[in-house]
């Protein structure tokens, strides 16, 4: 037996028999789908899958994966789940479109109003964003993705004090971030952007470097409220696989703190809240 193989018929046991896209024969002496039925709605063939459900195999490739997991109608965990029981490195989606993002996430962001928070897809793209954020990235025009706004935005140099620092490290980032999608549509266009707008990006990322966010500190420079100091932290969302959330703070009582809650009086007064992209 395996941890696979007990996985797999556990969830076939719990598989509906009314879902089945073909009509179904024959008593059933247990509750569940049938060996076969899995097999057949997997394309693979009932030995395979016997063998599977017994330790026999113990080597399924991804697609295999893939195609039991549309049988056995898994959700997006329990599909991360069964790769991690093969032994298979386990690769989200990158969605074409923007995301749905969680109420009790944006609920949250805006829950610290002293703290500029927002949301990363693997591409670096700013999915969402609270108010205090909103108002940190206003010198630029554009807050779509967060590599653009360093490399091709000219308030990225002057956003940033130490911008070689901040350049190298978002690099970095993106190349762990989105390394899984290599030849992804999305991905090679956004590099293609990058690389014929940006001499210094083409250059940083032809060293492949490679470190995710975790938790830094950097001085900003903010035309409204001057020069900086901040800390941020990045938090991986298991309700979007491959984002981020990234929270921005200052000290107490430290010219950050200052500097931000400025910023958020003012884009109270004018009303901004938080948006999903620029």
């Amino acid at each position: 037996m395996s941890e696979l193989g007990d996985f797999l018929r556990a969830k076939r046991a719990a598989a509906s028999v009314d879902a089945l896209p073909f009509p179904s024969s024959g008593r059933r002496r247990v509750p569940g789908l049938r060996r076969d039925e899995v097999a057949l709605l997997a394309g693979v063939s009932v030995d395979y899958y016997t063998r599977l459900e017994q330790g026999r195999e113990r080597n399924p490739s991804a697609q295999v994966i893939d195609a039991l997991a549309h049988a056995l109608d898994l959700d997006l965990h329990e599909r991360r789940y069964a790769y991690g029981l093969a032994q298979i490195a386990w690769v989200p989606e990158l969605p074409e479109n923007e995301p749905l993002i969680d109420t009790a996430l944006t609920r949250l962001m805006d829950g610290w109003p002293d703290a500029a928070c927002f949301v990363l897809d693997p591409l670096l793209d700013i999915v969402a964003m609270n108010r205090l954020a909103g108002a940190l990235f206003r010198p630029f025009a554009s807050t779509r993705n967060l590599v653009e706004m360093t490399f091709l935005d000219p308030a990225g140099r002057d956003f940033y004090v130490d911008w070689e620092r901040a350049a190298k490290g978002c690099v970095a980032n993106l190349r762990a971030t989105s390394g899984l999608y290599a030849g992804a549509p999305r991905r090679q266009e956004l590099l293609e952007r990058l690389t014929t707008g940006s001499r210094h990006f083409a250059e940083l990322w032809a060293a492949h470097d490679v470190e995710p966010k975790t938790h830094e500190e950097k001085t900003l420079r903010h035309p409204e409220v001057g020069e900086f100091s901040i800390a941020f932290d990045a938090f991986e969302v298991s309700a979007i696989p491959g984002h981020q959330l990234v929270v921005y703070r200052a000290e107490p009582a430290s010219s950050g703190e200052r500097a931000l809650r400025t910023l958020l009086a003012q884009s109270e007064a004018v009303g901004t809240g938080g948006v999903a992209a620029g």
